[in-house]
Formats: structure tokens, sequence, C-alpha cells
């Protein structure tokens, strides 16, 4: 991975100062999981935040140009990929990745003042987040009825309009105060590492490699036949190139027709990532691009300090060896 030229450092200067001017569209209303990930980004902070109903809408409004910036949940820890907003990307939209952002989520059972769990009838919430408490659901409350709502604070907002008795929603602790209700349960997912992978997604632009970057593609199959899948994954693995989610995803075509969706370490800027993808577009019916960006992790700053020492470190000795050559004047 090669340091950024000044260019680059100017084109980054110069895409920064735009996202920071941009209309960002998330998963609303306020107070969802999907904002608080979002007002982690300081250089979101100018940004015009417009919160969508559904997935669906965030990513539409990008595509049909009405928000610079969509930002959406993709996977949990422990439901896996989020389908709406996975399917979206690979089947209906054309859209790039533009970072992630990882959020601890801890998640609340709240109900309106005087509630108590014995009362409680019905739970709605985002059917992604109900998943990640059915433990607690099945040992406290195993006879209500579960009513999926577009979010979890739009599960928060309906039951503190409405405020009927035996109603409760799954939601963050931050909706309690925004909706005003009480906190019956806090901490209900059922494990403690909880954590949800959030993306921001735009209608063009791949940023600069930052020495610690990952790169999603998907691969659609030529026709369902053995070896098919060691064929791809065998591209990798010539490659040394690591692979950090590996998942199937149906076409909508046809029964048993699948496509692979693959996210590995790396930037396309890199020569062994691009050669790779090279020879992926040739052999396979299609290959989707779905961007290169920073990778996050909590190690993330370290290793890109260490990929920028690396590389000056790689200059200065190769520019120890040509200024050897005999003939050459240097500058």
């Amino acid at each position: 991975m090669r340091p950024l030229s000044c260019l680059e450092v100017e084109q980054r200067a110069y895409v920064d100062e735009r996202e920071q001017r941009a209309r960002i569209a998330f998963l609303g209303p306020a107070g969802t999981f999907t904002e608080e990930a979002l007002l982690t980004q300081s250089d979101y902070a100018s940004a015009e935040i417009v919160p969508a109903d559904t997935l669906s809408d965030v990513i539409e409004a990008v595509a049909r140009s009405e928000a610079s910036i969509g930002f959406v949940p993709i996977e949990n820890s422990i439901e896996g990929t989020v389908n709406a907003t996975m399917d979206s990307l690979v089947l209906d939209v054309d859209l790039l990745i533009q970072r992630e952002v990882v959020l601890d989520i801890h998640l609340c059972l709240l109900a309106p003042s005087g509630s108590d769990l014995a009362s409680i009838e019905e739970v709605a919430s985002f059917p992604v987040a109900t998943a990640q408490c059915r433990r607690f659901l099945a040992e406290h409350l195993p006879e209500a009825t579960l009513v999926a709502t577009n979010s979890t604070a739009d599960a928060a907002r309906i039951v503190g309009t409405e405020r009927r008795p035996g109603t409760a929603a799954i939601a963050p602790r931050l909706s309690a105060d925004l909706y005003g209700l009480d906190v019956l349960a806090p901490g209900i997912e059922d494990h403690p590492d909880n954590q949800t992978r959030f993306v921001a997604v735009a209608s063009q632009g791949i940023p600069a490699p930052t020495g610690h970057d990952k790169t999603s593609i998907v691969c659609f199959q030529r026709e369902d036949r053995p070896g098919n899948l060691h064929g791809i994954l065998g591209q990798f693995a010539a490659r040394n190139i690591n692979l950090t989610k590996l998942e199937s995803r149906p076409t909508k075509r046809a029964l048993g027709e699948y496509c692979f969706v693959v996210d590995m370490d790396g930037h396309v800027a890199d020569a062994v990532v691009a050669d790779c993808l090279r020879d992926l577009h040739a052999e396979l019916a299609g290959v989707k691009f779905l961007g290169s960006y920073p990778a996050a992790s909590p190690h993330a700053p370290a290793l890109r300090k260490e990929a920028r020492e690396a590389w000056a470190e790689a200059d200065r000795w190769i520019e120890s060896i040509r200024s050897q050559i005999h003939g050459v004047r240097r500058s």
C-alpha cells in the first residue's frame, strides 16, 4: 500500500469538504442505532441529516440523487446480514460503499410510565432487533405478540405516541428519553458483545487507500456446476488475499440460483486485489464491485500508522539504491 501523494491528499480534503456539506439519509426516526452510529463520524457533523422510514427509502434516496450519502445497517454479530440492505445493494441499485462503522448494540425493553413486565402483552421492534432478544422474550414474555416496525426507534415512537396499556418496544435507551418511555429492562440482547456494522453508500467515488482497507464484491455464476465456489475461492487463495466475509444470496431469478457476496482485505488500488478482480471478471458471468473503503476495527489507527511508516521506510530504501546509479543526476 503506497502512501498518499500530495494530489491525493488534496483530493481527499475536497471529498471530505463535500461530505461535510452532504445530505445524508439514514434509517429513522430520531433515536435509532443507525443515527447513533452516524453521529460517531465527526466529518459528517456539518451534513444535513435526513431520517427515512425504511432501509429501501434510504438507499433509493441516494439512487435518485435525493441524498448524496445513505447510512444503513448491513450486518449484525448475532443475526448476520441485514437482508434488505444487502439485497438492495446487490440487485437493485449501483451504489458504492464509502466506509463502514461498527457500533456496540445494547437493547432495552421500553414501555409507558406505570407499566411492569407482567402487564406486557405486545412487543414492537425492528425484526432484526427482536431476533437479537429471543432468549429474553422466551423467558420473560413467552405469550407476548411480536409486532414488526421499520426501526427500533419507530417502535418506541409508536408505543410512546399511542401509550396503550400492555405495549412495549425493544429499542435503544436513547429512545426512552425521546419518546417519554420508561426502561423496564436494560441490556436484553442475547449476547453482551452484540455489534452491528453500518455502511455509508454513495452513487460514485472510491475512498483513497489508507493501509487498512476492505473491498466488497458480488460474484455471479455462469451456470450451477460442481467446483464453482472452489474456483472463485482459488483466486483469492492463490494471491494470499484474506476473506472477511463469504455469503451466498439468492439472485431472485429462479429457485436455486445464487450469487456470492465477498468481503476481502485490501483495496482495489492494490495491484494484487486488482489482478484478482480482473481474473474473476474474465471467468464469471459477472462481478459487481460494491466498493473499497477504510476497514473498521479497534486496531485500525495503529495498522494505518504502521502501513504509512513501512511505505515511508521503503521509499527511503529504494531512493538510497537508485541514488547509486552511475550517470543519473538526482535532484
